[in-house]
């Protein structure tokens, strides 16, 4: 069920969703003060590109530079990033099979806003949620 979701989110969402963080991820690599958003667009990418059966957990050695940075973030990409996701979630949840896919839409907005210290992890580990 997972790789059908994932196939049908490729076609509708992924890929449009993808390719904005790849744009944000080469654009924050061009400066070196940036390289980590960059690094982080492109985890977020992957993520958005094939989200069922991974979910995003805490990094359990984020720092206090972390949350700095998300606040950077916030204000060169993660605005634009989170608004690409609900304009992608309205015609999701317009089709009764696209409900579950703009549902999945919205749960990324969190990590569209704040990707750094965050990891991605696949959902079938134990312990999954509690980044173990």
């Amino acid at each position: 069920m997972k790789t059908l979701l994932n196939v049908i989110w490729l076609v509708l969402a992924g890929a449009w969703l993808a390719l904005g963080y790849v744009v944000a991820g080469i654009v924050c690599c061009l400066l070196v003060v940036t390289i980590p958003f960059g690094i982080a667009s492109f985890r977020v990418a992957g993520y958005a590109l094939w989200p069922f059966g991974r979910t995003v957990v805490d990094s359990p050695t984020a720092g206090a530079w972390s949350t700095v940075g998300n606040v950077v973030w916030v204000l060169v990409a993660g605005i634009w990033l989170a608004i690409g996701h609900v304009v992608t979630a309205i015609p999701l949840f317009v089709s009764i099979i696209g409900i579950p896919l703009g549902i999945a839409n919205l749960k990324m907005i969190p990590v569209s806003l704040l990707p750094l210290g965050k990891r991605v992890v696949p959902t079938d580990r134990p312990f999954a949620a509690y980044g173990a």
